[in-house]
């Protein structure tokens, strides 16, 4: 059914019987009031029909009020349900003579679909009779929208306050009233229901922040500024004693040059800071130790191939400040030697890749050219979701100097350091060890040098000495120190226990001249290390998965073979394997076998397919 938009016509007046010109004038004069007014203005009869519409009711529907007045709302196509509610007020009001009030959804015949609410009531006559309901609509549909709007802004609001634990407040500048959530109340060590003033704000401030915290309150309601409010402080609470750190911002409002409002918010920052103060303290505790250690310690970026730190070793090590060492890693392979620099690539990669390796190389100093011989331990730095963000490695200068050692064994403290003090004056580095078992732990490690021991009190304990860097093919040659007149039997014992000298101990200037020239002489047999010696100590190095890489090419294994065995990748494979190359000094995969046979890695024996 199409209905027509006719032109809207004047309302029809209600009706009057008295014919009385005065009310006559009223009556026009409230129709006028009421054609002017936006909101929807009607009345009905006691047949539920419309006996007035003013013309924002006639608009609404499309309709003259020839064609309204005297219609139901059946005539007028509303819906069922509405019809009977509407048509309940209609009948309750004239019974009861009440006023009824809601709100209902309706979509109009021009169109119009929206929230109206309703306000009706009734009309009585000169003798209280009701002659008629009159009633005001208005389109809420617009009010509705924003509280909607204004309820949801509100629950993100709340939900955003409670992820990230923001207190909300609210200061009024003339009257100093604050207006405090629950959780501003507890960072303040206070319940929820406690009164809250500006005598119970100050006084949770912390004495040494009230001042600064003061000033920013006085800037911030300054008309000449913004209003911006922001600063962090510390908070101790009233009744729980915890010291707080508060972080707070807010806007100030301003009505004719005046601070008329302020709304802040504030988050509680202390776990944040104990975890800065935490990480400060490891920070400073970590370059402390990097400060002082003789080992380089360095870390850099695998994804910008840079060296983002390094420790104060790298200047003696590479002798230029670290400030004016390469960063970029392609620029730093450039000291690298030329041999050695395809297997330092192999070894950063498998760091890169997620491997803890061990890898050895020279350097060519920029500042004076000379050759440093470098141990470098790499190793992956992950993020807390195992991305590796960062790489890092331990460098260890393994340069000999040449600088004579001499260790002195003795079972007199004083005697001792008498024996170290002339050794220091002969130009050598002296160290010390009270029992020939503190010597014997740590020899194999001990640099190049000679052992002086004194048997004057524990002869049994040091000729010990000799005989078990003997047995243990420990290259330290031993000078028996002894009281002098002793039979030659002692000398001759000590000779076959393994010393190369035998020296009595006197207070004249004769002994000083015998022990320099005994300890000259045993400085001049010291050898170079052979090479299958060097490859025994080289495999002793080596990191547990190289040595397995290491037993995989002994038993005959192929790169594919040793990875699915250890499952690890074939190329990773190969890193460790250029890697064990390197650190053996082979060039061929026999030269690696031949030294692997030597140190005692043997090829596992197959099973034998009959036997199982």
């Amino acid at each position: 059914m199409t209905r027509r938009t006719p032109r809207p016509t004047a309302p029809r007046r209600l009706a009057n019987d008295g014919g009385d010109s005065e009310l006559a004038r009223r009556l026009h004069f409230l129709e006028t009031n009421l054609s002017a007014i936006p909101d929807f203005v009607y009345a009905f009869d006691r047949e539920r029909r419309f006996a007035y519409a003013n013309p924002a009711m006639l608009a609404l529907f499309g309709l003259t009020a020839d064609e309204m007045i005297g219609r139901s709302f059946a005539d007028l196509d509303y819906p069922p349900d509405l019809a009977n509610l509407l048509n309940g007020h209609i009948d309750r009001i004239f019974a009861e003579g009440v006023t009824v009030e809601d709100e209902v959804f309706y979509d109009t015949p021009s169109g119009h679909a929206a929230y109206f609410s309703y306000r009706w009531g009734p009309v009585r006559s000169e003798d209280g009779t009701i002659e008629h309901v009159i009633g005001v609509s208005r389109d809420t549909s617009e009010r509705r929208a924003i509280e909607e709007a204004l309820r949801t802004s509100e629950a993100r609001l709340r939900a955003a306050t409670e992820l990230v634990g923001l207190g909300i407040y609210s200061w009024d500048p003339a009257t100093g009233a604050l207006d405090w959530d629950d959780r501003l109340r507890a960072m303040w060590g206070l319940p929820p229901d406690a009164l809250v003033d500006n005598d119970v704000y100050e006084a949770g401030i912390h004495p040494d922040d009230l001042q600064r915290v003061r000033s920013a309150i006085a800037a911030c309601v300054d008309p000449t500024g913004d209003g911006h409010y922001a600063i962090e402080y510390r908070v101790i609470g009233r009744d729980d004693g915890v010291t707080r750190h508060i972080a707070t911002s807010g806007q100030t409002t301003f009505q004719n040059g005046r601070a008329t409002g302020f709304v802040g918010a504030a988050i509680d920052m202390t776990e944040r800071r104990m975890v800065e103060a935490a990480i400060r303290a490891s920070e400073a505790q970590f370059r402390g130790f990097a400060a002082h250690s003789s080992n380089l310690i360095w870390i850099g970026d695998p994804v910008s191939n840079t060296i983002i730190y390094r420790s104060a070793a790298y200047e003696r090590i590479w002798g230029i400040p670290c400030a004016e060492g390469a960063t970029d890693l392609t620029e730093w392979i450039q000291d690298v030697h030329p041999e050695d620099r395809l297997q330092v690539e192999h070894a950063l990669a498998a760091v890169k890749a997620g491997e803890v390796v061990q890898f050895e190389y020279r350097i060519t100093r920029p500042a004076d050219g000379a050759l440093r011989w470098l141990r470098d331990t790499g190793f992956p730095i992950p993020d807390d979701a195992g991305a590796i963000t960062r790489i890092g490695g331990i460098v260890e200068d393994l340069t000999r100097e040449d600088v004579r050692q001499a260790y002195i064994v003795g079972a007199r403290a004083e005697e001792v350091r008498k024996l170290a003090g002339l050794a220091r004056g002969l130009g050598y580095r002296a160290r010390t060890f009270a029992s020939a078992s503190a010597l014997l732990d740590i020899a194999a490690v001990l640099a190049p040098g000679c052992v002086l021991v004194d048997l004057r009190k524990a002869k049994e304990d040091g000729l010990s000495v000799p005989r078990e860097l003997k047995a243990r093919s420990i290259a330290l040659p031993t000078i028996i120190l002894d009281a002098p007149n002793r039979p030659a039997v002692d000398a001759v014992a000590a000779m076959k226990a393994g010393a190369v000298d035998y020296v009595a101990v006197t207070d004249d200037d004769a002994f000083h001249i015998a022990l320099g020239n005994a300890m000259m002489e045993c400085h001049g047999t010291l050898r170079p290390a052979t090479r299958a010696e060097s490859a025994g100590a080289r495999i002793a190095r080596l990191t547990p998965r190289e040595r397995e890489v290491l037993v995989g090419l002994v038993d005959g294994g192929t790169n594919k073979v040793i990875a699915q065995k250890l499952g690890i990748s074939p190329r990773t494979v190969e890193l460790h394997r250029a890697q064990v190359m390197h650190r053996l000094d082979v060039r061929s995969l026999s030269e690696l076998l031949q030294i692997a046979l030597a140190a005692g890695i043997t090829p596992a024996i197959a099973e034998d397919p009959g036997t199982r």
